[in-house]
């Protein structure tokens, strides 16, 4: 039976305070109910919940890097929690349930392993992997055939915006769209940045705020145009990102030491006072 012909089953709600019982049943009952009295999950749309289901998934594998069962736990649920959420508002829009999107998996994963559940004989995993993404064509063969066209730039993964604007430039690149060298890349990175700056040069911050979607527009390609300098560089501009993340927080990390151990929080200093330390946090970096 195909998943069309199923009736759609909304969850009933779960009455009175739940006991945790690990059934799957059971959480979706109190899902349910979370959606009927509780006011923030109760205004939710399957579109509000997109950042926070990218956001669970970034820290699942935070958690399995730092490989504390407790946080593993923890972030595996809240990953969870999202396809649940989802699951109970595409039910009650009557459109398919979790017992759907289930029989879903099971299909694709006894699809995509023939040589584990039929006779065909894949010799090491590197066999498996052509095998896949033959699959995977013929599955999107069978999406075309119900009018989902794909074009070129289709096969690019969802993921990060600078993961997923390395791999456009890179798909564009193998098509010939793209520059011989790093000059052009830089220059169009100059390019970008300068008409931010008229956007934001000589203007009140109500005049900003009253065009903010053509400055947010233009940010985006300065932003773009970086990543294809770091792609031009053979660097992973997510990689580079994170490794400034990472030492953003360092330093303000030390800020914050420094200030506890003179018997001061973050909210007694001032901006003097933490860049000083700023500037002491590079150099004890260098140091070290």
């Amino acid at each position: 039976m195909s998943i069309s012909d199923n009736k759609v089953t909304v969850p009933v709600p779960v009455q009175g305070t739940p006991e945790a019982t690990g059934q799957l049943d059971d959480l979706l009952a109190l899902m349910a109910r979370l959606r009927v009295d509780c006011p923030w999950d109760k205004k939710q749309t399957n579109h509000s919940l997109i950042p926070y289901a990218i956001e669970e998934a970034y820290e699942l594998g935070e958690a399995v890097q730092s490989d504390d069962d407790e946080d593993i736990k923890g972030e595996l649920g809240d990953v969870l929690l999202q396809v649940v959420f989802h699951c109970q508002m595409y039910a009650e829009q009557g459109r398919f349930d979790m017992s759907d999107v289930i029989t879903t998996l099971q299909e694709k994963l006894v699809r995509r392993h023939p040589h584990v559940f039929e006779a065909e004989t894949l010799k090491d995993d590197a066999a498996v992997k052509v095998r896949w993404d033959e699959i995977k064509l013929e599955e999107q063969q069978a999406r075309e055939a119900r009018g989902k066209s794909k074009r070129r730039l289709d096969q690019v993964k969802a993921g990060s915006a600078l993961m997923q604007a390395q791999d456009v430039q890179k798909q564009a690149s193998k098509l010939g769209f793209d520059w011989e060298g790093i000059a052009g890349a830089v220059d169009k990175l100059d390019e970008e940045i300068a008409e931010l700056k008229h956007e934001l040069t000589d203007k009140s911050t109500a005049e900003v705020k009253a065009n903010i979607r053509e400055v947010e527009k233009e940010l985006g390609d300065c932003i773009f145009a970086l990543v294809n300098v770091a792609r031009k560089l053979n660097l992973d501009a997510e990689a580079a990102t994170l490794t400034c993340v990472h030492k953003f927080k360092s330093r303000f990390g030390y800020i914050e030491t420094q200030l506890a151990a003179a018997g001061k929080q973050l909210e007694d200093s001032d901006l003097t006072e933490m860049d000083a330390l700023w500037e002491a946090a590079k150099q004890h970096e260098r140091s070290s």
